[in-house]
């Protein structure tokens, strides 16, 4: 057996085909367990899936999913490193398919840990994809109360067009923060809450069976071969879609709602930073680019790069689940593991955008995932 064995789950997936290519580079042995999932591949993946085709015959391949103790049990056989990708990803479409986001995220982890428990195997460290989303809404600083964690916005504010967050007691208006490690947990969506718990899984049972975690809570991930069949996830390739096919780009709330976008090269450093350094052992780190981008840039830049003429509609609607604001304070990151983000945003989107153009033109489906939410009473 190699001593660089590597599992990633998902491993078909925008992150897991980068990190296994950038694996292979580097001498390990990849095995992928991955459903191929059409939300994300497209109905023909051995065709029109460039995630799939960038590693199908470079990796030992398992068409399966982490909800099946069968498969799992195949790939975990000869592995020493297993990344933990595998999960559903949307926020808010995982407010009403909450039995499926809970089932794989949550019960395919528990499978993977219960494997790992009672049968014999090589496993030695587990590098799990955790989320921002599990502090739902960002850290704040209030003059007042100092830090603060706002709790989930009122509707009944929302409605009425007022989208920022608010705190009993803090009459000056707040300002945003980096969100540490130490920030306070308290997931907004269902999504959030699986993530939340598939992290304390891994962290807690690990050390019980002798096999080092590491957790990662991913920002906003993005760039080149990024899903564009998925209309459920991926601000970035929502947008591109849809100006690629001549259509408005449609903007929640007010456009004022920021996030923080990390390219997929600094997630996949990060992450081969957690299987090979020791000082990664038992420790949950933020991977971000650590600064907030606004949604009206995000529309404005991408209009610009793409050199269309459609424009920026912000209709003042909004998801429930949805927070205001998050980014990462990477303090943690830079000390222990010497990680710092190589790419800007202006520099990301360019390559992101450049690599847009090159790919086939697929349907806009944007306005049926709307309809759903509607539909569900999560779109307002």
């Amino acid at each position: 057996m190699s001593e660089n064995t590597v599992l990633i789950t998902g491993g078909a997936g925008f992150i897991g085909s980068h990190l296994a290519l950038k694996l292979i580079s580097k001498g390990y042995v990849v095995t992928v367990l991955d459903n191929l999932s059409t939300q994300v591949h497209g109905q023909q993946p051995d065709k029109e899936s460039p995630l799939y085709l960038s590693i199908r015959d470079k990796v030992r391949f398992i068409r399966g999913t982490v909800t099946s103790e069968d498969d799992l049990r195949e790939a975990i056989k000869g592995q020493e490193i297993i990344v933990h990708l595998a999960a559903e990803t949307g926020t808010g479409q995982s407010m009403y398919e909450v039995w499926h986001y809970t089932d794989v995220n949550i019960g395919g982890t528990a499978k993977l840990l219960d494997l790992l428990a009672k049968d014999k195997h090589h496993v030695r460290r587990i590098v799990v994809a955790s989320s921002r989303a599990v502090y739902g809404e960002g850290r704040y600083r209030s003059v007042e109360k100092g830090y603060v964690y706002p709790l989930p916005r009122a509707e009944a504010c929302m409605r009425k067009g007022d989208f920022e967050v608010k705190v009993e007691g803090c009459q000056q208006p707040l300002m945003l923060v980096g969100t540490d490690e130490e920030s306070m947990i308290h997931p907004t969506s269902v999504y959030g809450i699986t993530k939340q718990v598939q992290e304390e899984m891994v962290m807690t049972v690990c050390p019980v069976l002798d096999i080092v975690p590491v957790a990662f809570r991913f920002q906003n991930v993005y760039g080149p071969g990024q899903s564009l069949f998925n209309p459920y996830t991926g601000i970035l390739s929502i947008f591109s879609t849809r100006i690629v096919n001549g259509n408005n780009v449609i903007i929640y709330e007010d456009g004022r709602e920021s996030r923080d976008f990390v390219f997929i090269e600094d997630v996949v450093d990060a992450t081969i930073l957690g299987i090979e350094s020791d000082r990664a052992n038992n420790e949950v780190f933020n991977v971000g680019e650590g600064v907030p981008t606004d949604v009206l840039t995000v529309g404005k830049t991408l209009i610009e790069k793409f050199k269309s003429d459609v424009r920026m509609v912000v209709t003042g609607s909004y998801r429930l689940g949805d927070i205001r604001h998050n980014y990462a304070d990477l303090t943690k990151i830079k000390c222990k593991l010497n990680y710092a983000p190589k790419w800007t945003f202006e520099r990301g989107i360019s390559e992101f955008v450049t690599w847009v153009k090159s790919q086939k033109i697929q349907g806009d489906k944007y306005e049926e995932t709307i309809s759903e939410m509607a539909c569900r009473g999560i779109y307002k």
